[in-house]
């Protein structure tokens, strides 16, 4: 599969302040502003927001 400029490898990384992140794909096209997830950080133990890092 071929790497394309409109869906980029992004990091989120935890608002809890705990450092865990994840790595995932997002369409620049579609979502052009930062990606905010509610995702499991296994650091702090409960579910936080991931917010975008470029």
């Amino acid at each position: 599969m071929a790497r394309s400029d409109t869906r980029p490898v992004i990091t989120l990384r935890s608002t809890a302040g705990t450092g865990h992140t994840y790595v995932t794909r997002k369409n620049r096209r579609n979502n052009p502003d930062h990606l905010l997830l509610r995702k499991y950080d296994p650091t702090f133990g409960r579910h936080v927001v991931f917010r975008e890092e470029r």
